[in-house]
């Protein structure tokens, strides 16, 4: 019993050796792959558009072929076929129109290449009575990543266009620094909101490599080029150093977050903690409470509704190493 404990004990230990030094080849490669990405041309994406108007005025008439006697459905089918006909022959009828953008953030918001097509397109053809509504998924990451993308999103409230961030479910860390910058945050009761705060987090493997008597060697210019190392001794004043950083990002963060959102108390919200929709209420994190499928509900009465998306055709690398970098997410982050 003992003998098998201790085998037992040595095969985790193998293990866990074995999936560390995979996730950091893994890391690596996607550093690598994210570098070749910045370096190359814009791909061959395309704009796709969906009449969300039109999806609602079809889920209405199909509700209504089921469940009304066929004559009555068909003098509600013509008389919607009438008031559609109407709307578009009256050219005094100037109906607000608002503009659907999905974004699904991960470590490295790899979303954010298409989201600045999405928003450059758009800014061609948005008027000042027009709306764009994002809804945001980010549990954050990479601070640089989702700073461009906070950037992005600004770009529309720079053009003076009115930008709503609907939260379903979270938006936490950098993803919340991509939602401050919205004119209304709403979110569902249960959303995550918040995590105002920058963690760094990385293995090393420097005495698992000087066990195996495997010498590693970094040559730097510059007293702090590089404070932690994945593979060389760490030294208090690299550690020093890095905290330094920390605190200077996160200082910028709150910065950030306050321009956007004076009547936030900010030292309450940017310890780093996380709260739920209701809760985020009342810290002045949200605007309101309710789902992207209510309010677009809400609006459908009064506004065209399109949604707009950004497609690109991922190479089999590519797919390959977003599926690494997921499988990241869980164990290794660098984030807001």
């Amino acid at each position: 019993m003992i003998f098998l404990t201790a085998a037992l004990i040595d095969y985790g230990l193998f293990l866990a050796k074995t999936i560390s030094v995979l996730a950091g080849i893994g890391l690596l490669l996607l550093v690598v792959l994210k570098m070749r990405q910045d370096g190359t041309s814009e791909d061959d994406g395309r704009l796709e558009i969906t009449d969300l108007s039109d999806r609602y005025r079809e889920l209405a008439l199909g509700l209504k072929q089921v469940t009304l006697p066929a004559k009555r459905y068909k003098q509600a089918l013509k008389a919607e076929r009438k008031q559609q006909k109407e709307r578009e022959q009256d050219e005094n009828i100037i109906r607000h129109r608002l503009f659907v953008i999905d974004f699904e953030g991960d470590l490295m918001a790899s979303a954010v290449s298409g989201l600045r097509e999405l928003i450059s397109a758009l800014l061609l053809e948005l008027k000042p009575d027009d709306e764009v509504l994002v809804r945001l998924e980010n549990t954050g990451g990479a601070v640089h990543e989702h700073g461009l993308g906070a950037s992005q999103l600004l770009r529309l409230r720079n053009h003076n266009i009115r930008l709503t961030v609907a939260v379903d479910k979270v938006a936490a860390s950098g993803g919340y620094l991509m939602a401050a910058v919205a004119n209304r945050i709403l979110a569902a009761p249960f959303a995550v909101i918040g995590s105002i705060g920058v963690v760094a987090q990385l293995p090393n493997f420097h005495r698992w490599l000087s066990r195996h008597d495997i010498d590693f060697e970094l040559h730097t210019a510059g007293d702090h080029k590089r404070t932690l190392s994945l593979f060389g001794e760490n030294t208090p004043a690299g550690r020093a150093k890095l905290r330094e950083q920390l605190n200077a990002t996160h200082a910028q963060f709150k910065t950030f977050v306050q321009n956007y959102r004076p009547q936030l108390d900010i030292d309450t919200v940017a310890t780093g903690e996380y709260w739920h929709g209701e809760q985020a209420l009342a810290l002045g994190l949200v605007d309101e409470l309710t789902t992207s499928d209510d309010y677009l509900l809400a609006a459908h009465a009064e506004a065209d509704l399109f949604k707009v998306s950004w497609r690109t055709r991922k190479k089999p690398l590519q797919q390959l190493m977003d599926g690494i970098g997921l499988a990241q997410q869980r164990w290794l982050n660098f984030r807001q």
